[in-house]
């Protein structure tokens, strides 16, 4: 599975130019089980990087635009009545796919955010009373722009934790940006991507990293890092038990990625600042990530 692995970056870099970490971090995401946010500016390739991926596993890819006037069933699906039937017939919504992507996720209002939450973490939604499973994988990738809060509804900390880690993009360097021009002028797109791994292989891969090692020391080091930050004066409210959780997936599935079946403490160092620093509520406008960074510091590995 290592070189299906390869092919799945190679073939993400055709159209994410020069953003290996974040398609790694994604990679990462995806086959640990869970979910990523991107939270940056508009145009540097948030909704490109979902699309290449949905292409990449030849999986569905559905895309909703959130707004503050869209409803939770704009996302579940909703039942409908069918006249020559004479009785209601379910109409899936967008969160039957394989990649869901939510832009613009603190757009909607808390009531359809909250729509997301059982899909997220029960892989099924629910309408009027009837529990309905969403195709497999399933894979969420959330985006939201820091900079504008005008009419947006910020994130509540159930929301929050949900995703496995969070991470951002960032403005391409000078010679990214050309190369990005050069190959939109030679249409090189995400149409014109061909799948490289199937969804019953994502599967797998997920099957696999749960079977990456976990030594005492290293988990014991995962709980260090979490149980600090509930006990830091610069947080209010400190990472979750999920966290925990979270934050051991995500660095099995990074060894898988760098073809080891064991983690070691960097896996851990190189991930906590992207798993943990979304789940903290920071005291006095302090910034998650940079707590984050001092408590790798601080706390040695044992």
């Amino acid at each position: 599975m290592s070189d299906r692995i390869s092919k799945l970056t190679e073939n993400l870099a055709q159209t994410i130019v020069g953003k290996d970490n974040a398609i790694r971090l994604v990679l990462v995401a995806l086959i640990s089980g869970g979910h990523a946010l991107l939270e940056d500016v508009p145009g540097v390739g948030k909704t490109l990087l979902a699309k290449s991926l949905a292409r990449s596993v030849n999986g569905k890819f559905q895309r909703i635009q959130c707004t503050p006037d869209l409803l939770p069933t704009d996302i579940t699906g909703t039942n409908i009545w069918n006249p020559s039937s004479r009785e209601f017939e379910f109409l899936p919504g967008p969160a039957f796919a394989n990649v869901l992507l939510a832009d613009e996720i603190n757009r909607a209002t808390p009531r359809t955010q909250s729509a997301l939450l059982e899909v997220m973490e029960e892989h099924q939604v629910t309408v009027d009373g009837q529990a309905r499973k969403v195709p497999q994988p399933f894979f969420v990738i959330a985006t939201q722009n820091p900079i504008e809060y005008q009419g947006t509804f910020p994130l509540p900390e159930a929301q929050m934790d949900r995703f496995t880690l969070s991470l951002t993009l960032g403005y391409p360097s000078e010679s990214e940006e050309m190369l990005m021009l050069q190959r939109q002028h030679n249409n090189i797109s995400v149409d014109s991507l061909e799948p490289c791994i199937s969804l019953e292989e994502v599967l797998n891969l997920q099957k696999q990293a749960q079977q990456v090692r976990v030594a005492p020391e290293l988990q014991q080091y995962i709980l260090n890092l979490v149980r600090a930050s509930r006990t830091d004066e610069e947080i209010v409210l400190g990472v979750s038990p999920r966290g925990s959780v979270a934050l051991q997936k995500a660095t099995q599935a990074y060894a898988l990625l760098n073809q080891r079946d064991y983690a070691i403490p960097d896996d851990v160092k190189f991930l906590a600042p992207h798993v943990l620093a979304h789940r903290l509520i920071p005291a006095g406008g302090k910034q998650g990530r940079t707590i984050v960074e001092r408590l790798l510091r601080t706390i040695p590995v044992e």
